[in-house]
C-alpha cells in the first residue's frame, strides 16, 4: 500500500485528487493514504470537509520556503496560482512564485523523495499561442518565444517552461520524474467566480443567470472531466522515470465557446446570449493526446455533455 503527496492539496487539483480518494478512486494503485500539502491545509477543514478523514494528512508548508517534505510514494507537484487575475496585477511575483517553489522542491527531492515517483503539474500554456491552422498541439511542438500571449499569461507560461527544465533535471540526477502538460478541466471543485469560462457559466446557470459569450471570434476549448484528469496523472506519475516523460493532459473533443454555453444554459434552463462571430481570428487551446493514449493506454470517460452534466449534479459550495 502506498502514500501519495498532493503539493498544492487545496487547488482545483488537490481537492479533485481528494474526492476521488474518498469516493474509491485511487485503490486500484493502491493508496491507503494522501498528505495535502498546501501554505494553510487547515482550510480544507473548513472548505470542504467531507474530503477529510483519518486517511488524509493536512501538512500546511510553503514549498517556496520549507526545509522540509513528508516521506511519499508518489509525488503529485500541482503548487501554483491558477487566478489569471493574480497574474495580471503582479505577474513578476507569480512568475517567482512558481520558480521558486520548483526550484525549492528539486533541491529537496534529492533528499526526501529519491525513491518516489514524481509527476510535476506544468500547462498547455508552455507551447505558446496555439496556430490557428493547428487543430491540436502535440508535445513535441515548441514556439519560438510567448510574446503571443497575453499579459500575465505569458509570465506563467515563462515559470512553467522554466519548473518544467528543473524537474528534467532531476531525472538527470536518477530520480523518477514526469510532467503532465495539463489543458482545460471541468469539475465540482472548479472555481467558479475566476477566469475559467466553464466554471464561470456553471456558476451563472446555479444562480438562474444567463449565460453570456462576449468574444465575437472562433474560440476552441475542450474539457477533460475531473475523474479522468486524476486517473491520468495518477498513471503518468507511475511512469515516471530519469528520461522524463511528458504527456499532454486534456480531452481532444475540441467544441466552440458558444456551444459550450448553450450545453451549459439547456442542462440549467436558462438562456444563452451568444454573438454572431466577426472577427476573423481563431483561438485554439486544444491537446494532441494520442501520446497517452498509445503508451499508457488512456481513455477519456467523459464527454463534454458528461462532464458538464457531472459538474453541475455533484457541486459543492
Amino acid at each position: 500500500m502506498s502514500t501519495l503527496l498532493v503539493i498544492g492539496g487545496t487547488g482545483f487539483f488537490g481537492k479533485s485528487i481528494l474526492d476521488c480518494f474518498r469516493r474509491g478512486g485511487l485503490e486500484k494503485w493502491g493508496i491507503e493514504r494522501v498528505i495535502a500539502m498546501s501554505r494553510n491545509a487547515e482550510s480544507l477543514r473548513k472548505e470542504a470537509p467531507q474530503l477529510i478523514s483519518s486517511k488524509v494528512e493536512l501538512f500546511s508548508a510553503d514549498i517556496t520556503t520549507t526545509a522540509t517534505l513528508p516521506a511519499a510514494d508518489i509525488v503529485i507537484h500541482a503548487a501554483a496560482s491558477t487566478d489569471a487575475a493574480r497574474y495580471m496585477s503582479c505577474p513578476m511575483q507569480e512568475q517567482q512564485n512558481i520558480e521558486a517553489g520548483t526550484d525549492n522542491y528539486c533541491k529537496l527531492a534529492k533528499i526526501f523523495h529519491a525513491g518516489s515517483n514524481i509527476l510535476y503539474v506544468s500547462s498547455g500554456a508552455v507551447y505558446g499561442k496555439q496556430p490557428a491552422c493547428m487543430t491540436h498541439i502535440p508535445e513535441e511542438y515548441s514556439a519560438s518565444d510567448l510574446s503571443e500571449l497575453p499579459d500575465g499569461k505569458r509570465d506563467y507560461a515563462i515559470a512553467k517552461r522554466d519548473a518544467e527544465k528543473a524537474i528534467k533535471n532531476l531525472g538527470q540526477h536518477g530520480l523518477s520524474v514526469s510532467i503532465a502538460r495539463c489543458f482545460a478541466f471541468a469539475g465540482p471543485w472548479l472555481p467558479r467566480n475566476q477566469h475559467f469560462a466553464i466554471g464561470n457559466f456553471i456558476e451563472d446557470g446555479l444562480q438562474g443567470r444567463p449565460i453570456t459569450v462576449k468574444a465575437r471570434k472562433e474560440v476552441y476549448r475542450s474539457y477533460m472531466y475531473a475523474d479522468d484528469l486524476v486517473e491520468w496523472m495518477m498513471t503518468i506519475a507511475l511512469h515516471a522515470s530519469s528520461k522524463c516523460p511528458v504527456y499532454n493532459v486534456g480531452s481532444d473533443q475540441a467544441v466552440l465557446m458558444g456551444d459550450v454555453a448553450r450545453l451549459v444554459a439547456n442542462e440549467f434552463g436558462v438562456d444563452a446570449h451568444v454573438p454572431d462571430i466577426t472577427e476573423p481570428d481563431v483561438d485554439r487551446y486544444i491537446p494532441l493526446i494520442e501520446k497517452a493514449k498509445r503508451e499508457l493506454g488512456l481513455t477519456l470517460r467523459h464527454d463534454l455533455i458528461s462532464a458538464v452534466r457531472c459538474s453541475a449534479r455533484n457541486i459543492y459550495p
